[in-house]
This record gives C-alpha cells, structure tokens and sequence, in this order.
C-alpha cells in the first residue's frame, strides 16, 4: 500500500469513527432543545424552515425530518473537519467511543420521549 492509499484510508477511517460519534450526540441535542431544521406539515405536505408550530385543523407538525437533517449535516462537517486529523482513527479511546457513545444516547433519548409513553 502506498503512502497516499494508506492516507486516503486513514482519513476515511477518522472521518466513519468522528461520524459515528458526532451523530448520536447531536441528534440528542437537536430533539431535546427541539431544534429542527425543517418543520413538516404531512396533511398540507408543506414544510417551513426551523421550528414551526402545528397549524389548527392540519393535523401535527412532524419535526424528526429536522432533527435528522440537522444531525446528518453536522455530524458530516465534524467528520470532515476531523478527517484531516487521521491519528484520530490509530487511539483506542476514540475507537472505543464509535459504540460507547452511541449505547448510551438511547436511555437519554428514551427519558426524553417520556411524555409520548403515557399508560
């Protein structure tokens, strides 16, 4: 493998293990202030930019779509800027976080929906 391949590769690797970092955490962030990038309107199929409340009489504002493009977006410019960093990918800490972090974004996310799971 030659310097360049094994460059190309390197950067790769910390671009996938920053990704799979950021996205989790910024998702949470994004659905626990509530900050969308889009709002959508499913019964008027119409979606406003940020936050927007649901409209009387068209049903609920859908705000996943938001939180979803906002963590993609983010967790691609993290990894990007991250990427130029390749001994990123060579530490074990880091390596370790790829499923840590991701492992206990769930409890977080499910104390957060705790009012969508009334018995």
């Amino acid at each position: 493998m030659s310097n360049a391949d094994r460059s190309t590769s390197d950067n790769s690797l910390s671009f996938a293990i920053v990704f799979a970092i950021a996205t989790p955490v910024l998702y949470v962030l994004c659905e626990m202030r509530n900050w969308p990038l889009v709002t959508y309107h499913p019964a008027t199929d119409k979606m406003d930019l940020f936050w927007a409340p649901p409209v009387r009489g068209e049903g609920p504002a859908m705000y996943w779509y938001g939180w979803v493009l906002n963590m993609l977006i983010g967790g691609a410019l993290i990894a990007f800027l991250a990427s130029r960093f390749p001994a990123l990918s060579q530490n074990r800490t880091i390596q370790a976080m790829t499923w840590i972090v991701p492992t206990l974004s769930v409890p977080v996310l499910i104390y957060a929906m705790r009012f969508y799971w009334r018995w």
